[in-house]
């Protein structure tokens, strides 16, 4: 044998080979398992932020679409116009809200890019037309007084944004409930079920029956345990 030969099958070195080999193995493996478990707690907390900014996003646009409830009328038209005749009469607006009900998602715009994809569009699209229609508000109320026929147009525009806003509140409240009680596959379970939905709505279906549509489904998110935290 080689002297090479010779050292290597000396039992101390032998033996101080696999102890290294052994403990390499051990440190390898410690820092594995300690990687593993830090992704976890990572995806943990960011599951746990996502949904206590869900929650926290549920509680606002419930509150205002309650709100926005308690304004509908039964007849749109007739509302409109009798609001138009007010303002030309008397050139006075009706009160409309100078808040956009929004104080929630602007403190939380800034990571509303960690909510699940199909949870930020229609979040995102309600937000905007509740700034929207506040913009046109403050428009009607400075065109009141030296432009009131203008201001009634937009009056009529207002009612009619105010009733699409709702609507886009419903079903956000629909997708974040969703979201919040069975994740991804119950917002995608959602959406299909929509979809099917208006496909075997005929044409002719008035507006009415789908705000009744929808309003009955966000009811049943109400009841949702949704805004208790998750164990």
């Amino acid at each position: 044998m080689t002297e090479w030969q010779l050292l290597l099958w000396n039992e101390r070195v032998a033996a101080a080979l696999v102890t290294a080999i052994v403990g390499g193995g051990v440190v390898a493996a410690g820092w594995f398992w300690t990687h593993a478990l830090s992704r976890r707690r990572d995806r943990i907390l960011r599951q746990e932020q996502v949904n206590d900014i869900q929650r926290a996003l549920l509680a606002e646009i419930r509150a205002h679409v309650a709100a926005l409830e308690q304004q509908r009328s039964e007849d749109n038209t007739a509302a409109s116009i009798a609001l138009r005749q007010r303002l030309l009469a008397e050139q006075h607006v009706p009160i409309l809200p100078h808040d956009a009900n929004d104080r929630i998602f602007r403190a939380v715009v800034e990571q509303v890019h960690i909510l699940p994809q199909n949870v930020i569009d229609p979040v995102v699209r309600y937000y905007r037309l509740i700034a929207v229609r506040v913009a046109l508000a403050q428009d009607i109320r400075s065109s009141a007084k030296d432009h009131p026929n203008r201001a009634g147009d937009m009056l009529e525009d207002y009612l009619s944004l105010t009733d699409e806003t709702r609507q886009a509140g419903n079903l956000a409240m629909l997708v974040l409930g969703a979201s919040l009680t069975g994740g991804r596959a119950a917002v995608d379970a959602l959406f299909k079920a929509l979809a099917r939905q208006d496909a075997e709505t005929p044409d002719a279906a008035t507006q009415q029956d789908e705000d009744m549509r929808i309003a009955d489904a966000s009811g049943s998110v109400s009841k949702t345990p949704s805004d208790r935290r998750s164990p």
